[in-house]
Parts: structure tokens; C-alpha cells; sequence
């Protein structure tokens, strides 16, 4: 008899020990599981069709950072990154100021880090050697022989633009012309199109007048033009007066509050990183700071003005 309960008291150790084992294996797929699949996505300069394969290797450099899988997309416009973030299919957004603004009113984006970008000499257009800066202007390219040199010459004109949505290409530029007392929206004609590189080709061969883009496109650009000097045959009409906020690293409001802190941390060490200052090129950031919300208030100011 006192074998029998030997032996059951043993077996009921072994059974304990078996359920427990089952139970520490659970657990650990759990927390694997937690770690839900992140999506990132960014508005892309340049629609060459390259800009795909370059984010892959992002990817990879998240993933193993955050450790757990990241997806990182490209946003066609910059209207879609606005509609994939409030619809939630998109976690971390690197958004251009106007596209974020118009997120964080809709309550589906919060900006935790500003973007840093290379500053230039406004008078040459020249980048400034190892100067930082987080906002920057929207710059009007004609060609050289124009016979364009100030911002009322622009009535009547043909003007490349991007989307309405973008603030150097099309919501700055627009609001500081109506200032000027010529409304581009009926007193010039206006043409949207994809990217950068299409607005200086469509100035180059005559097709447009002028273009909106941003501050430094033609150093940003310029390999894209092997048989062209940008800056022989194109010349900066204007810049525009106000400051244009950088680029948000945006994530979703409810997010939870561990996970956006370790987000953040990548981006502010991705300078510091050779695989991350790669990956920044992308979208020509050269580092991160702490997001000042109120900074982008101006860019209401002038969709409100571009608007009118």
C-alpha cells in the first residue's frame, strides 16, 4: 500500500511539473505574440520606382532594433499617409509637416520627434558645412534666362506644383504670392505633378515657367540631371519668408507609451549609426530632436491663407 502511494504521488509530481513546463512554454509565445507586427511608412521625395528596395533594408534595421517585425511602405502622396494613419493601418508615420498637421487634427497622429536637415546659404544656395536646422523654406526655381526676378513676374505664368498638400510645394509659395497681391489659383496656371525631379524637368525644357520646391532642391537633385548644371540654368526667384517646420516622426495617439519611448530612442541614435544614417538618406534627415507640437501651428496659419 505505502508503495502504491508512492508511486501516485510521484506520478502527480511529474504531472505538475509537465503542466507547469506546458504552461512557461505558453507564456513565452504570448510575449512573442505581444510584440504585434509595427507599420511604418514615409512620403517618398523622389517617385523613381528605386525607393522600394532602399526601404527594405530599413526594415530590417527596425526590426532588429525594436526586435519584433516592422513593415516599412511608401505613401503615394502626400494625402494617403494621412488617410493610412487615421484609418490605423499605419503605425509610425514620417510625415511632411502639412500631412501631419492635418493627422494631429484629425486626432490619428502624434509627433514625437522633429527631423534635423542640412542647412543652406540662402544667398548661395550652398549647403553650410556641418549646420543643423529644424525648419526650412520653399523655394521657387525659374530658368536662368527667364527674364523672371521677382514674385509678381509669376502672373500669367505656368507654374509645376506638388500636391495641395505639401507646404513647400505648394501651400507656402501659394499663400506668400496671394500676399503679394497675384492669386496663382486665377491669375496664373497651375499643374500638379508627381515628384521633384518632374517639376524641374518640366522648367528645364520650357513646358513650366517656374516651380515650387523645397530649399536646396537643386544640390538635393542634382545627380538626377547628369546633363544639366542645375544651378547654370536654374535660379531661385524666391524663398519664402516664413519658416516651414521639418518632417514629424509621428506614431498613433493610443500607442502604448513603452513602445513609442523605444521608437523614439532608434530614431534619436540612428545618426550615430552607420545602418541608420543610411537609412535616414532616404528622405534626407540627418537627425532627430524632441517634438515641439506648437512649432507646426504656422503651417495652419498658411493652408487657412493658401486656401482663401
Amino acid at each position: 500500500m505505502q508503495f502504491k502511494q508512492l508511486v501516485k504521488g510521484f506520478m502527480g509530481v511529474m504531472l505538475l511539473a509537465a503542466l507547469t513546463g506546458c504552461g512557461s512554454g505558453n507564456s513565452g509565445k504570448s510575449d512573442e505574440a505581444a510584440k504585434e507586427k509595427l507599420v511604418v511608412q514615409f512620403v517618398p521625395t523622389n517617385n523613381d520606382g528605386t525607393m522600394e528596395a532602399k526601404a527594405k533594408p530599413f526594415a530590417e534595421y527596425l526590426s532588429k532594433k525594436l526586435d519584433r517585425e516592422v513593415e516599412v511602405t511608401l505613401a503615394t502622396d502626400y494625402s494617403t499617409i494621412v488617410e493610412a494613419m487615421s484609418s490605423g493601418q499605419v503605425d509610425v508615420g514620417i510625415m511632411p509637416p502639412a500631412a501631419y498637421v492635418q493627422a494631429k487634427d484629425m486626432d490619428a497622429a502624434e509627433a514625437i520627434l522633429t527631423s534635423q536637415l542640412g542647412d543652406y546659404d540662402q544667398k548661395t544656395g550652398l549647403p553650410l558645412e556641418g549646420e543643423l536646422t529644424n525648419t526650412f523654406k520653399g523655394e521657387i526655381l525659374v530658368r536662368e534666362d527667364s527674364g523672371l526676378n521677382k514674385l509678381t513676374d509669376l502672373k500669367g505664368k505656368k507654374i509645376a506644383t506638388l500636391s495641395p498638400n505639401s507646404a513647400s510645394g505648394y501651400i507656402y509659395p501659394v499663400a506668400e504670392l496671394k500676399d503679394a497681391g497675384v492669386d496663382p489659383t486665377t491669375d496664373a496656371t497651375l499643374t500638379t505633378v508627381n515628384d521633384i525631379p518632374s517639376e524641374i524637368t518640366a522648367v528645364l525644357n520650357g513646358q513650366m515657367d517656374a516651380a515650387f520646391v523645397f530649399e536646396g532642391a537643386r544640390n538635393v537633385f542634382g545627380s538626377s540631371f547628369s546633363d544639366n548644371d542645375l544651378f547654370k540654368e536654374l535660379k531661385v526667384l524666391y524663398l519664402t519668408e516664413g519658416d516651414i517646420p521639418n518632417d514629424a516622426i509621428a506614431v498613433q495617439p493610443k500607442m502604448d507609451d513603452k513602445l513609442k519611448e523605444e521608437i523614439k530612442e532608434v530614431f534619436l541614435g540612428m545618426k550615430d549609426d552607420e545602418d541608420g544614417a543610411e537609412a535616414m538618406s532616404l528622405w534626407g534627415h540627418q537627425g532627430y530632436e524632441e517634438a515641439a507640437d506648437s512649432a507646426y501651428d504656422t503651417i495652419r496659419e498658411y493652408t487657412e491663407k493658401a486656401a482663401e
